[in-house]
């Protein structure tokens, strides 16, 4: 397929999952069926996403140009194992390899396995050439490269098994907040969004904030509270109540408001349904403290400027555009050099 017409399908499944289609909203269903933390609520709200931030034309024509994509591409076969964390996690890995003339072998998730093979289909109804692009497999063989995401201790495996072919294997990584006090009640509201999106699942959210050594936690607890529905679910809830009866019998010192924990803690990574929080001294200190831990850090949200330190704002941590590279890794230069 020439670029102009894999550009083409990938706009019209844009189109598609911004629609209302019964029949993906039945996919998205069943979806919740087999994992109750992936709710039809944030299917949809991760298909609006990739079809307003990945999947509009210009976006992709410009992307496409950055890296010289011609097609004269000799196609290589390139193995993505997905995560399932939040509903559709693996697609840009997907999306870039499509992009780049290259074909996908694909692992899905067990915990996501029906809405990628739903997204193959609609774009094989688009072009029956696009078909070619995509098979999705129980045992990976016969590949060129491989683009693996886990955890920490899955990717000692994929490094083992991996690691004499072309590579990403990406790790376990979370966002931060960087305050300072001076946050209005609807930065702090936004800051919840980055927070409890997706239930906190995702690699983007934030499960640390760092937080100066007079910092009044009432108005983050309070703006934090308008999130309360989120305990609604009951996969969420039997956590925070688990965290909450942890924490109390080993007499660990917490604050709570009903829907999340914060403690202090030094760790980047926070358990379901709490956030960790470490005062800081100095603003020099937070850049040194950023630089040291950049290899656990996915993206920063403040509103701080920070000499050399790339940040959103609060509440875009869940909303990355197609060059925000997961772990910092340029996956389609990856792909384009193979």
């Amino acid at each position: 397929m020439k670029i102009e017409k894999r550009i083409a399908v990938l706009v019209k499944l844009g189109e598609y999952l911004l629609s209302d289609d019964e029949f993906l909203s039945a996919v998205m269903s069943r979806t919740e069926y087999n994992n109750r933390w992936l709710t039809v609520e944030n299917c949809k709200k991760s298909a609006k996403a990739i079809g307003l931030n990945f999947l509009q034309k210009e976006q992709l024509e410009n992307w496409a140009k950055q890296y010289n994509i011609t097609d004269e591409v000799d196609p290589k076969k390139v193995a993505i194992i997905m995560a399932g964390n939040i509903p559709l996690v693996g697609f840009h890995d997907m999306l870039s390899v499509f992009l780049s003339g290259n074909k996908s072998l694909i692992k899905l998730s067990d915990k996501d396995k029906f809405l990628i093979p739903q997204l193959i289909k609609k774009m094989g109804e688009f072009d029956e050439a696009a078909k070619d692009y995509f098979e999705v497999t129980e045992r990976l063989k016969d590949f060129d490269a491989v683009i693996a995401t886990g955890s920490n201790n899955s990717a000692r495996y994929f490094e083992q098994y991996f690691g004499k072919y072309p590579n990403i294997i990406r790790k376990n990584r979370n966002a931060v907040a960087l305050l300072d006090g001076t946050e209005t009640m609807a930065d702090l509201y936004a800051l919840g969004n980055d927070v409890f999106e997706y239930y906190g699942l995702g690699c983007r959210n934030v499960s640390k904030i760092y937080i100066p050594r007079d910092f009044k936690f009432e108005p983050l607890l309070e703006a934090f509270h308008e999130y309360r529905t989120i305990v609604l679910n009951t996969k969420y809830k039997n956590n925070f109540d688990y965290n909450y009866a942890m924490f109390m019998l080993n007499k660990v010192e917490y604050k709570a408001n009903g829907c999340i924990i914060l403690l202090e803690n030094e760790a980047i990574t926070s358990r379901i349904a709490s956030l960790h929080y470490e005062f800081y001294d100095k603003v020099d200190n937070l850049v040194v403290e950023m630089n040291r831990r950049k290899a656990a850090i996915q993206c920063i949200v403040t509103k701080m400027e920070l000499n050399h330190i790339e940040t959103l704002p609060f509440g875009k941590a869940q909303q990355p555009s197609l060059t925000d590279y997961a772990d910092g890794v340029d996956t389609m230069e990856f792909l384009t050099n193979l």
